[in-house]
């Protein structure tokens, strides 16, 4: 909540006053919270005069300015555009080297990737898997996956299975988990004598690991409701 017809250091001014802080403390926090978010310069700038990404900037100056150790943000980067993203995920950086906690909730796993130190997949409105990313990742029995795009993927998935690579369907696309990266040309080579119209190598990313232990609860379910 902002009141847009008062400037960023009103508003300020105003939750820290809310906090209880007194008139020197709220002085001090309120140049140190708008330092912290870049908006010096906006100081006496109406609310109402700033672009969308400096307002979801200045929501968290206000969460700041009272000095928390824990910051909840709750998809602080929904809407926005990738710049106004690299911002926000620089200051959440920022703050982690203040030493300050961030819980952060996002539907985003690439910025779950880049900037939680622990994560916690939730299902249902249950934890079905938490740790660093690098934990996480172990879930995957893989160095690397890739993506093809066969007209014959029968073959390809058969292939594979002789070779000791797990497929998955990520959406349409397919999918082989290899337990040790290899050079493209021995990838190419696993799949000889089948055409190959496209090959895209990846990392073991948040997003497989959600599909995997979020499809195995699904699946852990339906059993027990048949059983």
């Amino acid at each position: 909540l902002l009141y847009q017809t008062l400037s960023c250091h009103e508003n300020l001014y105003f939750f820290a006053r809310l906090y209880g802080l007194d008139g020197q403390q709220c002085s001090k926090q309120v140049y140190a919270a708008l330092a912290a978010v870049n908006l010096l310069e906006r100081a006496k700038s109406p609310v109402e005069t700033l672009s969308g990404w400096m307002q979801r900037r200045m929501n968290i100056a206000v969460a700041l300015v009272h000095q928390p150790k824990l910051l909840i943000l709750d998809e602080p980067t929904t809407g926005l555009d990738i710049e106004a993203r690299y911002e926000i995920w620089d200051l959440i950086r920022r703050l982690q080297r203040q030493g300050i906690t961030i819980l952060l909730t996002t539907h985003s796993l690439d910025e779950a990737e880049r900037v939680c130190q622990r994560i916690g997949i939730l299902k249902q409105g249950r934890i079905v898997a938490e740790g660093s990313l690098l934990e996480l990742r172990q879930k995957i029995p893989a160095q690397e996956i890739v993506v093809v795009d066969t007209p014959q993927e029968e073959q390809a998935i058969a292939r594979a299975q002789e070779l000791g690579f797990t497929h998955r369907r990520y959406g349409n696309d397919l999918a082989f988990w290899l337990p040790e990266s290899l050079d493209l040309k021995d990838i190419i080579a696993c799949f000889d004598g089948i055409p190959l119209d496209s090959i895209a190598r990846q990392p073991v990313r948040l997003e497989y690991v959600y599909v995997e232990v979020t499809s195995n609860l699904v699946e852990c379910w339906s059993l027990t409701q048949r059983s």
